[in-house]
């Protein structure tokens, strides 16, 4: 059986159409039926189907005839956006293939590239198809070149496919079973299966999915987690068709879901090993298997309950999607003004948009986000280093001797006519230019800019920027190299005279005034007004930089005067003011959500 089984996943940029040509595999093999089927089948959630991007990586498996003998395929289709390579690098390590998708619209992209190094990497036989051939804006031709540049192939070994039509999907099966090798037979050695995702049911508790690389399991294994030295029993395995396919054993090499019946979800972690207690003839396995590099988080930020009693709801929330997010780092954290919350870590702004809109969907939940910031490395002036995630753990400036950020390097593709858009947007990021490439030759030649640029710089706004200046052509990827100094000052957002804890931000120096006008201006837009003029101010240390003021609700007191002398109407404006006076020295102004996404955004 095991001659007849391969696992491959599908690597691509995002909107390149993974999820569509997945649809077709499924519709091809007969894996789902007709009235069953419906577009971006696999993505489940949705939120993936809203913005047409693939957020989870998600297993299926299919059975192919091909020559009268029966083949076995493992699909798992895959994250294109960087903010989720994570996702990508643990569908690798589960697979021996990869389906390397290219759009004929748009050529090579930077995440291809990202994702493609990601694959060489661990070894992968690379089947390379150009996608979308049947659009009136495909450039086969161009593609083919960009393709041969990157892989060093022949142009016969590029199949031409569509997502949407079908065509080409029997020439990409014919070519994984005939490429893609099939998994090593280490039946006979002690049974182990790395956990590559999980999810919590609240009928089976957690389900993890597996890719068993020794021996077999079965139903009612007693089974061990050596990562997390968790016992545990099989109470059901099986096969994703999508849907869960109990099946009595899962053999080696195959891919598959076990359920634990842990209730603890930190038991069961991403890229643990599985081994059994109970194999008789092969025993415990002694070593568990290399599991992913640990994951960095590029951004932080603070999250905390709107409503300070909703701590607990919160902390399960983010446990549950911890689950399916592997990527998530988060730490316990106490704010004054805010509570209790967490200090959590993204791969970038997307990934932190996504975690926001799944608390709110999935359990209901309004939250409090600060202002995003990268970790900084500190060293005070007694000799202390420590490694700052927010604002608030900022030090006081005399007590601080030096300070380091994080710098990535930067890949950006786009179109020649472009380059000088995109170098002017970098250099103003402080961008390091490193060197140009050209994927291809011709009019329409496009251009690989190689950058190094603190990370700092692109959390906020960067990639919008980006897909500004070229027209929406340009793509990216990033990867962090090492930490440099730099001259950096907290801001400090105070609104009434009351400082916002959540809006404290770390900013470059030579930046601090015009961020700080920026988020002053943003503020006086989104801040519903008050019944007395609201003083909105940014500060560093107990210096104003800069200052706005939205004036006061009023009543019209003196409407109800028909004549009269002038004292009288003198009168009682002086006593409204002394009123709107009173109001301001005692009332306390509650900012809305989207006054913070405001400043987010900038």
């Amino acid at each position: 059986m095991n001659d007849r089984l391969r696992n491959f996943c599908i690597i691509a940029h995002i909107d390149h159409g993974k999820s569509t040509l997945a649809d077709r595999f499924l519709e091809f093999t007969g894996t789902v039926s007709k009235r069953d089927m419906k577009n971006q089948l696999l993505d489940s959630m949705d939120l993936e189907r809203e913005r047409g991007i693939t957020i989870k990586l998600t297993p299926v498996r299919m059975k192919y005839l091909l020559d009268g003998e029966d083949y076995v395929l493992n699909l798992i289709d895959t994250p294109g956006h960087v903010d989720f390579n994570y996702e990508v690098s643990r569908s690798l390590a589960a697979v021996e293939g990869a389906v390397l998708l290219v759009d004929a619209t748009q050529g090579v992209q930077a995440q291809t590239i990202g994702n493609l190094y990601l694959a060489i990497e661990q070894n992968l036989q690379i089947i390379p198809i150009i996608n979308k051939v049947d659009s009136p804006a495909a450039n086969i031709e161009k593609t083919t070149a960009e393709i041969i540049h990157l892989l060093g192939c022949e142009p016969e070994e590029i199949i031409l496919a569509s997502g949407k039509t079908g065509q080409g999907v029997e020439d990409i099966l014919k070519a994984i079973v005939k490429k893609v090798p099939p998994p090593i037979d280490q039946s006979s050695h002690s049974p182990r299966a790395l956990i590559f995702d999980s999810s919590y049911n609240e009928f089976k508790g957690v389900v993890a999915s597996v890719r068993v690389t020794d021996g077999e399991l079965k139903k009612g294994d007693r089974i061990y987690l050596m990562g997390t030295q968790t016992p545990a029993e099989v109470l059901e395995l099986g096969y994703y068709t999508p849907k869960f396919e109990a099946n009595p054993v899962l053999k080696n090499g195959e891919i598959g879901y076990i359920v634990t019946g842990l209730k603890e979800v930190r038991d069961c972690r991403v890229g643990d090993t599985i081994t059994t207690l109970n194999s008789e003839k092969t025993g415990v396995a002694k070593e568990s298997l290399p599991g992913y590099k640990e994951v960095k988080p590029m951004v932080y930020a603070g999250i905390f309950p709107d409503e300070g009693d909703g701590y607990e709801q919160l902390r399960d929330a983010i446990d549950r999607l911890k689950l399916s997010d592997s990527a998530l780092i988060y730490e316990p954290e106490h704010s004054q003004a805010l509570g209790f919350g967490f200090r959590c870590g993204f791969l970038g702004m997307l990934h932190l948009d996504i975690f926001q809109e799944r608390l709110k969907r999935e359990f209901n939940l309004d939250v409090v986000i600060t202002v995003p910031s990268v970790a900084y490395k500190i060293e005070k002036t007694n000799g202390t280093k420590l490694t700052i995630h927010s604002p608030q753990e900022m030090p006081e400036p005399n007590h601080v001797l030096s300070i380091m950020e994080p710098w990535m390097t930067l890949d950006i593709i786009t179109p020649k006519d472009y380059v000088g858009n995109v170098m002017t947007l970098i250099s103003e990021r402080r961008g390091r230019y490193i060197n140009t490439e050209y994927l291809s030759t011709g009019s329409d030649q496009r251009a690989l800019l190689h950058y190094q640029i603190p990370l700092a710089a692109l959390i906020t706004d960067f990639y919008d920027k980006l897909k500004t200046v070229t027209s929406g052509y340009g793509s990216m990827n990033y990867e962090l190299i090492d930490y440099e100094k730099t001259d950096v000052v907290k801001i400090d957002i105070l609104v009434a005279e009351e400082q916002v804890e959540a809006l404290s931000t770390l900013v470059w120096r030579e930046d601090a005034y015009h961020i700080g006008n920026k988020i002053c201006e943003s503020l006086k837009d989104s801040l519903p007004r008050q019944q007395f003029e609201l003083k909105i101010q940014a500060a560093i240390g107990g210096k104003i930089i800069a200052s706005e003021r939205l004036g006061a609700l009023r009543k019209d007191v003196i409407a109800k005067l028909y004549g009269g002398d002038v004292t009288r109407k003198m009168k009682l404006l002086e006593k409204q003011k002394k009123g709107k006076k009173r109001m301001m020295a005692h009332s306390k102004v509650d900012i809305p959500s989207e006054a913070y996404l405001a400043v987010l955004k900038r």
